[in-house]
């Protein structure tokens, strides 16, 4: 860990400026495309659906460009401008197309950011205190999601769900101030790639023979296919429910939703950051995944918008779990090869295929049979995840 306070303070700042500038519009897009412009289920989907997919054609090129640059304040910085300018197209120029591409655009923006973060955070803190940093960046992500769907929530009840356009550009616009906030030469560029300080470049294989040869990280990656299929519509579809019945108030709910599952993401990060090298990283994971799986089966029972709330804050243990989990995972199964940012862009990959495919099923089976059935449809994939990452992935902490 660097001496000064300065870096870890600034790094405090850009997660959590940069909280709701990664996670992008999401369900405030699907309320707003529902609530004012009278898109079906489908077609916001389909929509959604174009960040995640340009997101993970990007994920594994941009993690590969983070391992090769010095630069990665520079890309976050230029990442957060093009999220901005995105979001300021959308209200005026709602058409499909228009808001198809300009998420696409911001889903290339948003795949730079969990690299380069995670890259900046390893070369800033160093590996033995990489797990605690991690859990304390996730604190502040989740705390500044909270903040931003607060803040969307009070805005939205008095001026419409189109006031998360401008939110949203105003924190990417801070982020670019937190990160540049940060000396460049308090980053150890190497160990930011995974290698042991001052170990050679040109030692080791190629990334993708890393990759590819590494067993666990192949099942890590198919485990966290399935988590993000079961759990990236569920939010989505909630926020649908809750606008078909007020648009004004089903974005203030759904800023409650927000809050309540961010302020349970913090505590869960920073118990990751504690006690993930004492207790294993698989029996939180695996926690993760049961949470999950039962958030799914509660949403059928009611579609009362209290209860709906009160579910989602189950979302807070499973995803504040996987948040902290997914880089320290990671960096255990690429430990010394050089190639950490890589892995964990082709590992934000296979989130991203599992996001898309999740947005996408889930709105068309929402038109054909209806939300009870999406919801149970996510329940299961959950389940099978949950069977797959106990019964196949090992333990990565190291030895101590």
């Amino acid at each position: 860990m660097t001496g000064s306070r300065g870096p870890d303070r600034a790094l405090d700042a850009l997660n959590f400026c940069l909280a709701d500038v990664r996670d992008g519009l999401g369900p405030y897009l699907a309320i707003y495309l529902l609530a004012v412009h009278h898109w079906d289920q489908a077609s916001i989907g389909i929509a959604l659906s174009a960040s995640a997919v340009a997101g993970l054609i990007a994920q594994t090129p941009g993690g590969a460009l983070v391992d090769a640059i010095r630069a990665k304040r520079g890309l976050i910085a230029a990442a957060a401008l093009l999220v901005t300018a995105t979001c300021l197209v959308v209200p005026f120029v709602p058409g499909f197309w228009p808001v198809v591409v300009t998420q696409a655009l911001a889903g290339v923006a948003h795949s730079v950011f969990a690299p380069a973060i995670a890259a900046i955070t390893l070369g800033l803190a160093g590996r033995a205190a990489f797990t605690r940093r991690t859990g304390r960046n996730e604190g502040f992500n989740h705390a500044g999601n909270a903040f931003a769907a607060a803040a969307a929530g009070g805005l939205s009840y008095m001026f419409g769900p189109i006031v998360v356009f401008w939110l949203l550009s105003a924190m990417a616009v801070a982020s670019v101030v937190a990160v540049l906030a940060i000396p460049t030469d308090a980053i150890d560029h190497d160990v930011a790639r995974g290698l042991e300080p001052g170990e050679a470049r040109g030692a080791h294989a190629s990334a993708w023979s890393v990759l590819l040869a590494c067993r666990p990280l192949l099942v890590f990656a198919a485990c966290v296919t399935l988590f993000h299929f079961a759990n990236a519509a569920m939010l989505p579809l909630v926020g649908q429910k809750l606008a078909e019945r007020d648009a004004n108030q089903g974005t203030a709910l759904m800023s409650v939703c927000i809050v309540a599952a961010q302020l349970v993401m913090v505590p869960m990060a920073m118990l990751v950051g504690a006690r993930a090298e004492a207790w294993g990283r698989k029996p939180l994971f695996l926690a993760g995944f049961l949470v999950l799986t039962a958030r799914g089966l509660l949403y059928i029972l009611s579609d009362d918008p209290y209860w709906l709330v009160a579910v989602q804050c189950l979302d807070g243990v499973g995803a504040g779990l996987f948040g902290a989990l997914f880089p320290i995972i990671t960096e255990d199964l690429t430990r010394g090869t050089g190639h950490f940012n890589i892995s964990l862009g082709a590992i934000a990959t296979a989130q991203g295929i599992g996001a898309s495919l999740s947005q996408a099923a889930a709105g068309y089976v929402v038109v054909a049979a209806g939300y009870s059935t999406a919801f149970l449809l996510l329940a299961a994939i959950a389940g099978a995840g949950t069977l797959l990452f106990w019964s196949t992935m090992p333990e990565t902490r190291p030895a101590r």
